[in-house]
């Protein structure tokens, strides 16, 4: 690279820095001249995602903007020492991700590293045995360096789910689980019967269930009382993006529990996500919030921010609410 200008070179906007770059080259080329393997990096260019198969393809053109990330072990967020615990494993990031309705995998890989998350919800699905060599999740994000959180998205019966965490236990070794057990397709609002007795029949097969539940206080403390190592009631119906609709019986949650508690389903915003952590919640899952918005890399990072901002806020304490107005400047000795 070179900084200075020239007939020979082009103009670039490189991870917010202005560079010169020669003309005619290459993304891929790019990426080799500052130092890195194009095999272990996501790029986005123009706010778009580049193939990773294309990266030797795409021209670089005056006025680009590009963003080079590389995946890391989750990221750390502004409160190194404000970590969280779940069945005694600690984490930095408060936020928690899904890897579902992205445009592909790389664009997946690239908000996970924007989110600084790091712990990421899966779903286990049949292998297609079609097509044994298609790319999957793991050759773009290494569950050696994040936590995977198998799922059972997509179960109704507290017998199906059950089976889907055996499956995953035996694919990948994970006993921390997310159990979901849905009522209906129209809603997906849990079944709290059967998310109850899978609770109970996971615990004592060794897993260590985080259990996706409705907002109250009650079926929270069953599912506790069960062996879930943390409790996630919805904000809203999942996928919908509402943000959380009963600020109260959250609360209450939080006030209940000995075991963490995190907003799941329903966040839409950057806000409510900071709202779930004003609440003194310990975190937040999301997945549709991040993946349907416009630009998926910058509302992870939205998220990262709003997440660690709003666990700030909660920390520092806010002022009390009234009902009139309380001056700031005092009225007595008015001129």
């Amino acid at each position: 690279m070179t900084s200075n200008p020239s007939s020979d070179s082009i103009a670039l906007t490189l991870n917010g820095e202005l560079r010169r770059f020669r003309i005619h080259a290459t993304v891929a080329d790019l990426v080799r001249d500052i130092g890195l393997d194009p095999a272990k990096v996501a790029v986005e260019r123009n706010l778009e995602i580049v193939s990773r198969s294309t990266l030797e393809d795409v021209v670089l053109a005056d006025g680009d903007r590009l963003e080079i990330v590389h995946f890391v072990g989750g990221g750390q967020d502004s409160a190194p020492n404000d970590s969280w615990t779940v069945a005694g494993r600690n984490f930095h990031s408060r936020l928690i991700v899904g890897t579902g309705k992205y445009k592909d995998f790389e664009q997946n890989a690239a908000a996970l590293v924007a989110s600084g998350a790091q712990i990421i919800t899966v779903a286990v699905r049949r292998v297609n045995v079609s097509d044994p060599k298609a790319p999957m999740l793991t050759d773009y994000i290494d569950p050696k360096k994040y936590t995977y959180l198998p799922n059972t998205a997509g179960c109704f019966t507290a017998d199906d789910a059950i089976r889907t965490l055996r499956l995953a236990r035996e694919a990948g070794g994970w006993d921390l689980v997310k159990l979901e057990v849905l009522g209906e397709a129209k809603t997906l609002y849990p079944d709290m019967r059967e998310t109850l007795k899978a609770t109970e029949v996971l615990a004592k097969e060794g897993f260590l269930p985080m259990v996706y539940c409705v907002d109250d206080p009650i079926a929270a403390k069953q599912l506790e009382d069960a062996g879930a190592v943390a409790v996630m009631p919805l904000g809203a119906p999942i996928g919908s993006g509402l943000g959380i609709q009963n600020r109260v019986t959250i609360r209450l949650i939080v006030e209940g529990a000995k075991v963490p508690v995190l907003v799941d389903a329903g966040v839409g915003t950057a806000s409510d996500a900071a709202v779930a952590m004003e609440l003194g919640c310990d975190g937040v899952l999301m997945n549709t919030a991040i993946a349907e918005a416009k630009n998926p890399i910058a509302m992870a990072m939205a998220m990262k921010l709003a997440v660690e901002s709003g666990r700030m806020a909660y920390l520092a304490g806010r002022m009390g609410r009234r009902m009139y107005a309380d001056p700031s400047s005092p009225l007595a000795g008015l001129i």
